[in-house]
């Protein structure tokens, strides 16, 4: 239900901009508020099970997450929606760390537990890919139901889960750093809005917005010195290539997110296609995404990850480039397919030796902390990304309009419309390519990591299943 949230979403985004009336700027922030209320309480999100009980925080992550749902698809105003969507992000932050936390406590180490981890890891993929089929399909009825959906799948949950989920025992009750979580989160959203609203110009408020965001920011990581228990542990950056990794994990969550929704408007508002056809537009996409995963893990562990990143990082930078170049007159083959085929391959590629990275050499007992903090690294790279590349489509679009692109009417584009929105959101792609291209370049300069090193992260992680 969370990743499917994450994928049907994009696809509504146009629908919702006309029934609501939303700027661009808006409608960006009806993806980047869930997001960042996510990754901004994710790993304070994980401690609470351990404090107050894992059934009872994921009931109660489940519970906000459905309320939320009802509240945004019931939505008449951008604030109601908006106000839905972060406490739907804060459900989410809640219920999911707590998931896997009762997988280890629900199912006996060994094979069960592997069983219940590959369930897991299905359910991940299948949201990813019926939120194309499942999102494009109900936004054709109501962009509504694509939150409304959640309704009866989240009482479901509830109602199940207060039968079968066994009762967890309350770990010592340790203090927990709320401050350290709403600093990283305010930092984050005035860091988004600063970004976001360069696209018409930086007046002192977006100025403000973003030196206010960097000064709470420095805040945060001050903060995080002086706490018992803080949500972002300094030591796991201690690591030069470690710390590389991280920020490499942040720059591809960032071109994902803006990939998605910037080439999710395009072919919708430029091209022309329903939501239907366009979520089952991106399909390949996902398959394109498993080959490129299923590659760089038969050669991670033989070669330095270093290599296989940039060779990744490399492959997304040739897709954005095509994707550039794309206009009003664009058919699905080859012009679309080819860069999606490209993209989906070259973040599988890139994903991969990253994600093995984070854990490349360590403990058993540090994979739980070290994972959640990559999660965290990749979501919020998603809404930072996705306000620059917003601002800059809006930039371009304004520069071919003029005051013209105040008129547009979302709900029926004409001919100079449609050219100019295709050239803002197909121009933005290469902020996209600069960003892999940063990956690279970070990747062969500090990410040292030996394919030794692979090897006992993937036993380490292994063990800390096992438990």
């Amino acid at each position: 239900m969370v990743v499917l949230d994450g994928t049907v979403v994009n696809l509504a985004l146009a629908r919702i901009q006309i029934e609501l009336g939303l700027t661009d700027n808006l409608r960006s922030w009806v993806v980047t508020s869930y997001a960042l209320a996510y990754g901004g309480l994710l790993l304070l999100g994980g401690r609470l099970g351990d404090t107050f009980g894992r059934k009872r925080v994921f009931l109660t992550g489940v519970g906000l997450f459905t309320l939320a749902s009802l509240a945004c698809g019931l939505s008449t105003t951008p604030v109601i929606l908006l106000a839905a969507r972060v406490i739907q992000g804060i459900g989410a932050a809640i219920a999911s760390p707590t998931a896997m936390a009762l997988i280890v406590v629900t199912f006996a180490p060994g094979k069960a537990r592997n069983q219940a981890f590959s369930v897991f890891a299905m359910m991940t993929g299948l949201g990813s890919v019926l939120g194309l089929v499942a999102g494009g399909a109900l936004t054709e009825a109501s962009w509504r139901w694509i939150f409304l959906i959640n309704v009866p799948i989240g009482l479901l949950i509830l109602t199940v889960g207060v039968k079968v989920l066994a009762r967890t025992p309350v770990f010592e009750r340790i203090r927990l750093d709320v401050r350290g979580a709403i600093l990283a989160t305010g930092a984050s959203t005035l860091l988004v809005f600063g970004l976001a609203e360069g696209g018409t110009g930086y007046s002192p408020i977006v100025v403000g917005a973003l030196i206010l965001g960097f000064g709470i920011l420095v805040a945060f990581f001050l903060s995080q010195r002086r706490v018992p228990n803080p949500v972002l542990p300094l030591h796991m950056f201690a690591e030069r290539s470690r710390a590389a990794v991280f920020i490499c994990l942040l720059l591809v969550g960032a071109l994902m997110m803006a990939m998605t929704v910037q080439v999710a408007l395009f072919v919708q508002e430029v091209v022309g296609y329903g939501p239907l056809r366009a979520g089952l537009a991106f399909i390949p996409f996902a398959f394109a995404l498993g080959a490129g995963s299923w590659i760089a893990g038969l050669v991670v562990e033989r070669t330095a990850p270093r290599f296989i990143i940039a060779t990744g990082g490399l492959i997304l930078v040739a897709g954005f480039v095509y994707g550039s170049t794309l206009g009003v007159d664009t058919t699905y083959f080859p012009d679309l397919l080819v860069p999606i085929l490209i993209i989906g391959f070259g973040i599988g590629v890139v994903l991969i030796p990253l994600t093995l990275s984070v854990v490349a050499g360590v403990k058993p007992m540090d994979v739980g902390p070290l994972t959640a903090t990559s999660l965290v690294s990749q979501t919020l790279g998603g809404p930072l990304g996705l306000a620059a590349v917003t601002a800059f489509a809006e930039y371009r679009a304004r520069s071919v309009l003029g005051s013209a692109f105040d008129r547009i009417d979302r709900a029926a584009l004409d001919d100079a419309s449609r050219a100019a929105l295709g050239t803002g959101y197909t121009s933005s792609l290469l902020i996209c390519a600069g960003l892999a291209i940063t990956v690279v370049v970070i990747s062969l300069v500090f990410v040292r990591f030996t394919p030794e090193q692979i090897r006992e992260g993937r036993e380490a992680e292994k063990a800390s299943t096992l438990g």
